[in-house]
Formats: structure tokens, C-alpha cells, sequence
């Protein structure tokens, strides 16, 4: 996977929200603390991002919670899986202002994210 950052992301850690804490995205979350970003997850699952916090993540209790934590411009990662994509991007659209960064991790199919 090639990830394109946004102007002023190379070379700092990263500060970035995080949602879906499954297989892929506990993994994702534990590697990214490992080089020493800051993230702040959300999952449905309390227990998940509790495991975050235990790994020294921050957990959000809320997708409105993990929006507020986030400067502007904020960094959010989306790795839920494809079907519920969209209800999360719903929930996230309105609490987003200009700058923002989405990343769709969620293995869409590609005809449906064009």
C-alpha cells in the first residue's frame, strides 16, 4: 500500500483518529503506536479500544469524541469492513470541515467507491 500524506504529515509523527479495531485494524493501530504516532480509536467494541489505550493509543468513546480530539486538519482512518463504510461516513461527513482526510480501508469494492 502506497499513502499518499497530506503537506505537512512527512517526516513528523502523525496524529490521526482510527476507526475499526478488528484483525486488520488492531494490527494497523499497534504498528502505527510502534513508530510513535499518536492515534485515537474508536471502536464499537469498548473492549477493543481499551486494548488500544493498554498499547498507549487513546480510545474515543464516540465517533463525535474522536472527531473533537483531532485538530484541524484532521487524519482519519477507516478500516471497517466495506458494508458499513458508508453509515460511518455518514456519521463522520457532518463533523468534518475543509482539509480533512478520509482513508477508506474498509476493502470496498472498487466499482462501488468510484
Amino acid at each position: 500500500m502506497i499513502l499518499l500524506l497530506p503537506e505537512g504529515y512527512e517526516g513528523e509523527a502523525m496524529k490521526l483518529g482510527y476507526i475499526g479495531l478488528g484483525k486488520m485494524g488492531s494490527n494497523m493501530v499497534e504498528r502505527l503506536l510502534e513508530k510513535g504516532h499518536d492515534v485515537i480509536a474508536f471502536d464499537r467494541n469498548v473492549d477493543a479500544s481499551q486494548e488500544v489505550k493498554k498499547k498507549g493509543g487513546r480510545a474515543a468513546d464516540t465517533l463525535r469524541s474522536l472527531i473533537a480530539a483531532l485538530a484541524p486538519s484532521r487524519l482519519i482512518w477507516i478500516m471497517v469492513p466495506y458494508q458499513a463504510v458508508d453509515s460511518v461516513l455518514q456519521e463522520v461527513a457532518p463533523l468534518l470541515a475543509a482539509g480533512d482526510v478520509v482513508i477508506d480501508g474498509g476493502n470496498s469494492p472498487y466499482k462501488e467507491s468510484v
